[in-house]
C-alpha cells in the first residue's frame, strides 16, 4: 500500500484532507509546518508528498530524495515565484492555469504533470478554495495514472513574492482596480488591503462592485 503525504496550509486544505482521503486508497497523512513534514519523513517513505499550498521553501534533500508535487496557480513558465494569485490579479488576468508541477531546486521550473483552467473572480478565500477543489482531482488522476512530468518550455516570467507592506491600497487606481486590490487579499491569514488616515489605519475586505459604485466592511485601528 502506498503512502501519500499531503503539506498544506489553510484551513479549507485540512478539511478537504479530512474529507477527501478516507476514500482514496493507500495510507494519508497531512501536515502542516516544515517540522511536521520532518517528523512524517522520519517515519515514512512516501510515493508523493503533495504541496497544494505551501508558505515554505522545501529542503533540497527532501525534493532529491522524494517526488514533490507543487500546485501552482499560473501557466507556467509565466508567472514562476512568489504571490501568484496576488500578481495575476494585479496585472488585470481574469483566469489563469493550476499547474501541478515537479518539484526541483529552481522555483517553479520543474516538469509538469498536468494543467487545468481556473477562473480568477471573488475574493481571495474563494479562489483558493476553488484551487483546492480542482488540486484534489487533479491529485486523484495523478495517484491513479502515475504521470511522467514533461519539461517546460518558453521564456519565463518570474514573480515576487509581495510583502505586507504592499498591502495599502495604491493611488490613481480605477474603481475596478481598488475592488481587485481588496479581494486579492481577501483571505484568512493574508495582509488585508489598507490605507492609512493620519492616525488611523483603515482595512477592507468582504467587497463588492459594479460599474460606478464598491461596497466594503471597513475596520478602523489607531495605527502601531
Amino acid at each position: 500500500m502506498n503512502t501519500y503525504i499531503v503539506a498544506a496550509v489553510g484551513e479549507w486544505n485540512e478539511r478537504a484532507f479530512d474529507s477527501i482521503c478516507k476514500r482514496l486508497n493507500g495510507m494519508w497523512l497531512f501536515c502542516s509546518t516544515p517540522d511536521n513534514l520532518e517528523g512524517l519523513l522520519k517515519e515514512n517513505k512516501p510515493r508523493y508528498i503533495f504541496f497544494p499550498h505551501w508558505r515554505w521553501i522545501v529542503p533540497e534533500h527532501v525534493i532529491s530524495n522524494f517526488e514533490c508535487i507543487c500546485f501552482h496557480m499560473t501557466d507556467v513558465p509565466y508567472g514562476r515565484g512568489g504571490s501568484p494569485l496576488q500578481n495575476l490579479i494585479v496585472r488585470g488576468h481574469k483566469d489563469t492555469k493550476l499547474t501541478a508541477l515537479r518539484m526541483e531546486k529552481g522555483l517553479d521550473s520543474g516538469p509538469i504533470y498536468s494543467k487545468e483552467s481556473l477562473s480568477l473572480a471573488g475574493s481571495a478565500h474563494e479562489v483558493y478554495q476553488r484551487a483546492t477543489a480542482l488540486t484534489w482531482d487533479m491529485i486523484q488522476e495523478i495517484i491513479i495514472s502515475e504521470p511522467t512530468p514533461v519539461a517546460q518550455t518558453g521564456n519565463p516570467t518570474l514573480f515576487k513574492r509581495r510583502t505586507p507592506q504592499e498591502s495599502e491600497i495604491p493611488d490613481s487606481l480605477t474603481l475596478e482596480q481598488v475592488y481587485d486590490y481588496i479581494r486579492m487579499l481577501d483571505a484568512p491569514g493574508y495582509p488585508q488591503a489598507f490605507l492609512d488616515i493620519g492616525d488611523y489605519r483603515l482595512t477592507f475586505q468582504e467587497t463588492s462592485f459594479n460599474s460606478d459604485e464598491l461596497k466594503a466592511h471597513v475596520t478602523i485601528r489607531l495605527k502601531d
